[in-house]
């Protein structure tokens, strides 16, 4: 069976994303600063530190499939997110999706092969190599991992964020005959 028909297509994997992703945000968009950036013992420690983290992280996989460089993490366009409130975030990593959307759908080689070198302030430069399709897959696996630890603060503040598994957002569910 083609990986496309059966679903493993990224473009087709980043639709189901951006729908968890809208119900995590319209969990997140209520809060009031306070709860945005309060502590927890997990993660990234706030919702602000984990919610910035993917967007800038989907910025640097799409510049990677792009083949392009990224610059240091602290020069990144969504480090600056790590300071405001949820507000300018949330237009932000819309624009983005976009980006992203746009970026997966042009790419037909997911085999292709592909090195860089990742740079960081702190620590010795790293060779990387991987595919088109890793990058794809850190891209989408990156967001479902801190989106849980997003959605386990998310509970402590009260707030019931759940069911955002891909069968609830991408199967058909029709009734049965009984």
């Amino acid at each position: 069976m083609n990986a496309q028909r059966a679903g493993l297509d990224p473009a087709h994997l980043y639709e189901y994303l951006t729908k968890a992703r809208e119900k995590l945000l319209n969990w997140v968009r209520p809060l009031t600063l306070e709860q945005y950036t309060k502590e927890f013992p997990l993660g990234l420690k706030t919702l602000r530190n984990t919610l910035v983290e993917i967007p800038q992280a989907e910025w640097t996989y799409v510049q990677r499939l792009r083949g392009e460089d990224a610059p240091l993490w602290d020069e990144r366009p969504f480090a600056r997110f790590y300071k405001t409130d949820f507000a300018p975030l949330d237009r932000a990593w819309r624009e983005q999706a976009e980006e992203t959307r746009g970026t997966l759908h042009e790419i037909s080689d997911w085999a292709r092969a592909v090195e860089y070198v990742a740079r960081s302030s702190d620590e010795p430069p790293v060779r990387i190599r991987t595919t088109m399709g890793g990058i794809a897959s850190q891209l989408l696996f990156h967001e479902v991992h801190h989106r849980a630890q997003a959605m386990a603060m998310l509970r402590q503040l009260g707030v019931a964020a759940q069911d955002l598994d891909y069968s609830f957002l991408m199967y058909e569910w029709t009734e049965a005959p009984t």
